[in-house]
């Protein structure tokens, strides 16, 4: 029933899909973190700036931000991130959408961290002298961060099933791979399955691992 799975690099597109998640899942952290630090500043424009960027790119169709990606930002504007070739090219900016999206809800899984956090410790750090930044980064965000271990960790399975829309713009993961065995072949069935199970072996450890790991950091109030 299983015998076309050897004419297929069954795992090297899986390989791609972990790779775009581990890129984006780092990027996604980076850039969340800061729109989330822009959120709960002081300056307006720059709180102005995360929240419509967050109530925007949530709201757009992830398979809009990412053939936007390969088709305004490569055929139209040129753009190629330092790659020659095609696949490369459209991998890179596959990454880019995908941060693009998901720096959205990490920011607000961060945020919703950074509001368990007692408002009387970020007042005592003011009160000692400490700048806005250096309350963030030494009594606020360590918290928040281990408060939103939880949330994160429900963005970091749902971006490991959307890297499956990046099959759109050609990547060769596991979706591009099993459109191509359902055109070939006429298993529909075992290919799913076989997909399936790839993603469950992928998000199912994932989940369980990072739940234990909320639990080991969560700060007891």
């Amino acid at each position: 029933m299983f015998d076309f799975l050897d004419k297929y690099d069954v795992l090297g597109a899986f390989w791609t899909t972990v790779q775009l998640t581990l890129l984006s899942a780092v990027g996604s952290l980076v850039w969340g973190t800061l729109l989330a630090a822009m959120r709960v500043g002081p300056v307006p424009l720059m709180r102005g700036f995360g929240t419509a960027y967050v109530n925007i790119v949530r709201n757009i169709p992830l398979t809009v931000i990412i053939l936007f990606s390969s088709l305004g930002l490569n055929q139209n504007l040129g753009i190629s991130l330092g790659a020659n070739d095609f696949d490369t090219i459209n991998f890179r900016l596959a990454v880019l959408g995908l941060i693009v999206y998901t720096s959205a809800f990490v920011c607000e899984a961060i945020r919703a961290g950074i509001n368990t956090v007692p408002v009387g410790q970020a007042e005592a750090a003011r009160a000692i002298g400490l700048s806005f930044p250096q309350v963030l980064g030494l009594v606020v965000l360590p918290q928040a961060l281990r408060a939103a271990v939880g949330p994160l960790t429900n963005v970091l399975i749902a971006l490991t099933k959307n890297t499956t829309v990046a099959a759109a713009i050609g990547v060769a993961e596991a979706a591009f791979l099993m459109k191509k065995m359902i055109e070939n072949e006429a298993e529909l069935l075992a290919i799913s399955s076989v997909i399936a199970f790839g993603f469950v072996c992928l998000t199912l450890p994932t989940g369980l691992i990072l739940g234990w790991v909320g639990k080991k950091v969560a700060v007891k109030r």
